[in-house]
């Protein structure tokens, strides 16, 4: 099922969805039209029960080129007031895709730029073709990373979020994997069979283990030992009773696949 969109393209596949940038003209780079489609068809998504992975991707050459030019030139001219209402509807979208309940894979299959790699450091894994390349090319036109900062800090840490932050330099899809920016990276032609066995190996996990995964790993850092041992304490042992937890525990012990796993 296909769904209409001007900026992004949604193609579903029965627990799959695939999301493109659809902009491959100029390199898939956002504009307001693009925040306000991605926050509609995401927000629709995370209450589809039936998905179990999304795929975000580019149509073309490009993963992401950041802002679109024309929009930056409207953007030069806005008022303060307009300029945040913009940049918050933009780190909305990045939270929320951020905070999915199922796993978001990036077919990163060309060059992330800016804010292109923001829409990289929000995917619970990162797949990179070997050509990618990446850059926080913010400082070059005078602004920083922003609305990505908290996410890309997350993902490759204060040290290197300092070094590439502030040098602004170019990444080859090699070193973006030795920072962390990227969890793997493949020859391009290898990029879809890859993705196909991630896939797989995400569907064979239970959907709501995977959905309290995503959740703590978002909230324990930010909690005292006090608050991290009753949460994950009380994680646990209610996952235990929950009924996917009965089938997997059961399905393990018995030898046989459980039954989420077609």
């Amino acid at each position: 099922m296909a769904q209409t969109y001007e900026t992004v393209k949604l193609i579903k596949d029965g627990p799959i969805a695939r999301v493109s940038f659809c902009r491959p003209e100029i390199h898939n780079a956002f504009n307001d039209t693009l925040i306000y489609e991605m926050t509609d068809l995401f927000t629709s998504l995370k209450e589809d029960k039936n998905l179990r992975v999304v795929v975000l991707t580019g149509e073309g050459k490009s993963f992401c080129a950041g802002a679109d030019l024309n929009w930056m030139r409207r953007v030069k001219d806005y008022s303060f007031e307009k300029n945040l209402e913009e940049s918050l509807a933009l780190a909305e979208l990045f939270w929320l895709i951020y905070t999915m309940p199922f796993p978001i894979v990036g077919r990163i299959n060309g060059a992330a730029i800016g804010g292109g790699t923001g829409f990289v450091a929000v995917c619970d894994i990162a797949v990179a073709a070997e050509s990618a390349k990446f850059s926080f090319s913010e400082v070059k036109i005078g602004v920083v990373p922003a609305c990505i900062g908290p996410y890309v800090i997350r993902k490759i840490g204060q040290g290197k979020a300092r070094e590439f932050f502030i040098s602004g330099e170019r990444l080859t899809a090699a070193d973006a994997y030795r920072i962390g920016l990227v969890d793997r990276y493949y020859p391009d032609d290898k990029l879809d069979e890859e993705i196909d066995k991630l896939i797989t190996t995400l569907l064979s996990s239970g959907p709501n283990a995977i959905k309290m995964a995503k959740e703590l790993i978002t909230n324990v850092p930010h909690m005292t030992p006090d608050e991290f041992k009753k949460y994950t304490a009380e994680m646990i042992a209610t996952l235990r009773k929950s009924d996917e937890g009965q089938e997997g525990m059961d399905a393990f012990l018995n030898k046989r696949k459980p039954n989420w796993v077609k």
